[in-house]
């Protein structure tokens, strides 16, 4: 994807907050963008100072690209990590804005084959999943097996070493990642 095409979904995203945030009417959808119509997973990213104020996403939307995005911000707004402080309109110009943009999972036998910064993860057994965006394990340096245990307990919700489990499923991914 090139800037031009980055620019305009970033900007897509930060007009949908400013919508959304002071009850005016959501901005169109930029029809006339090759990547519109294209159907990839997207995540969209609030920091505050660099803090966390919503993170949302989806891996097998239903909609275009540039549509994805507009929800993905619009849930992002309403992240239940931050149901007691949610962002405000006063917050708005101070937000630091990412998008990524994911390449289709793909299932590994071998969990610590991951590339720290390169792959992100989804793990999943049974009814319990979590994920964690490539750029995580750059954020807290982590090592594989760290980047692997937190997904599990802290994310999915499991025993910290359920990655090491055959019934566990492990998925890997990469992401182009942008922001503002």
């Amino acid at each position: 994807m090139d800037r031009k095409q980055q620019e305009t979904l970033l900007r897509l995203a930060r007009e949908t907050l400013r919508a959304r945030l002071t009850n005016a009417p959501l901005p169109p959808i930029p029809q006339e963008a090759d990547y519109a119509s294209t159907v990839g997973g997207v995540f969209v990213t609030l920091k505050n100072a660099g803090e966390l104020r919503g993170c949302i996403g989806q891996f097998l939307p239903d909609t275009g690209l540039a549509e994805t995005v507009q929800q993905m911000a619009l849930s992002a707004l309403c992240d239940p990590r931050f149901r007691r402080n949610p962002v405000t309109a006063e917050e708005l110009d101070h937000l630091d804005l990412e998008i990524s943009i994911l390449s289709p999972m793909r299932r590994t036998d071998d969990p610590l084959s991951l590339e720290l910064g390169k792959h992100g993860i989804y793990i999943r057994r049974g009814a319990s999943a979590g994920c964690f965006l490539p750029q995580v394990a750059d954020e807290t340096g982590w090592s594989k097996e760290e980047f692997l245990t937190h997904c599990c307990a802290g994310k999915a919700g499991m025993n910290p070493d359920a990655w090491k489990d055959p019934d566990t499923e492990v998925y890997l991914f990469t992401a182009e990642v942008f922001g503002e």
